[in-house]
Parts: structure tokens; sequence; C-alpha cells
């Protein structure tokens, strides 16, 4: 889950260009993309999602604050969601980004069984783990 700020307005308000960057995102990461959809919303603010074969992304946008919500979900080794993290982020020229990463259903080796993990933040400033 990642928050972005300082981002270009423009960018944030225009449904093609985020549909693209999001799309590419997926591609970028090693994702198989299996379909989109995205919204532009009256009077600004964009909210879309690529479906995935691994999961989805998801974006949600507010260009009167220059932020963007990105939710990258991924079940698998195959695809990499730092490097559409970066590309998200590149793309929408954020100045400032916090992302917190929360490795879901992870099974014990020994047994089995699904147990939990601790969340990882990451944010411009530096990694801290919680």
């Amino acid at each position: 889950m990642a928050e972005l700020y300082g981002c270009d307005e423009g960018i944030l308000n225009n449904r093609e260009a985020i549909e693209k960057i999001m799309n590419d995102a997926a591609l970028v990461s090693g994702a198989t993309i299996v379909g989109s959809v995205f919204h532009l919303f009256n009077p600004h603010g964009i909210s879309g999602v690529v479906v995935i074969a691994e999961s989805h992304f998801a974006i949600h946008t507010w260009p009167e604050f220059r932020y963007a919500a990105v939710d990258i979900f991924t079940c698998g080794d195959e695809v990499d969601p730092w490097k559409a993290h970066e590309h998200i982020k590149r793309e929408l020229k954020a100045e400032s980004f916090s992302m917190v990463e929360m490795r879901r259903g992870e099974l014990d080796p020994q047994d089995g069984s699904l147990f939990p993990k601790s969340p990882v933040v990451l944010t411009d400033s530096g990694l801290l783990r919680v």
C-alpha cells in the first residue's frame, strides 16, 4: 500500500494517463494483465483497478491535494511489486511517499499453517520495521 504526495495534478486527473501508468506498472512488475477499469469523477479524481492473474493493482487520486493512494496486491513470487511502485512513483512525479508492505497468507514451512507477519513501512526518508 503506497501513499504518494506532491504528484503532478494534471496527470492525477487524466484518466488515460493513469490507466496507462497502472497497466505499464503491471507489465514492468512481471504481472499478467486480465483487464482494467478506470473512472474519472466530476469535478476531479480517478479510481481504477488493473486485474492481474496474480491479483490486482488499484489507484485512487485526489488532484486537488496532489495525492494518490495505490494498492499493489500480488500473489506468488513471479511479480515484483517494488518495480511497479517505482514506476508509478516516477510517472506521477511524486515528491515523497510512504509505503507499507504487508505479507498476507504466509505459510509456516514446517507445518503449512498460515501465520501473520509484521508489516514493513518504507518512506522516502528510510525503512522502518514495525
